[in-house]
């Protein structure tokens, strides 16, 4: 079965850095669309960023959009976030997930979804 494992999560201050990793196994890597999504404690989870297997395609929340970096290595079957310029709000469980669909934004349209890893950003 595909498994994605996330790590990289932690605690940092505003305005820091943390980048995270997505390990995919069980899959043949460079045929899936690759996402992040986060979901904060009682919120909906959130669109965060998504790349495609083609050249060049990547698309990103409005949260992020020119903080957040998506890049993958399909060479080591695992996808990155780059995350600069953290702030509070982005404080939240971050998830990778999957999908051999049509790129897509909503949770909906990916079918396999690590377990998570936190990131907490304090003031």
């Amino acid at each position: 079965q595909v498994q994605l494992v996330e790590s990289g999560g932690g605690s940092v201050q505003a305005g820091g850095s943390l980048r995270l990793s997505c390990a995919a196994s069980g899959l043949t890597f460079r045929w899936y669309n690759m996402g992040w999504f986060r979901q904060a404690p009682g919120k909906e989870r959130e669109f965060v960023a998504v790349i495609s297997y083609s050249e060049g395609g990547t698309y990103y929340g409005d949260s992020v959009q020119g903080r957040f970096t998506i890049s993958r290595d399909n060479a080591k079957n695992t996808v990155y976030l780059q995350m600069n310029s953290l702030k509070p709000e982005d404080t939240a469980a971050y998830y990778c997930a999957a999908s051999r669909a049509r790129m897509g934004y909503t949770v909906h349209d990916f079918g396999s979804w690590g377990q998570g890893t936190q990131v907490t950003v304090s003031s």
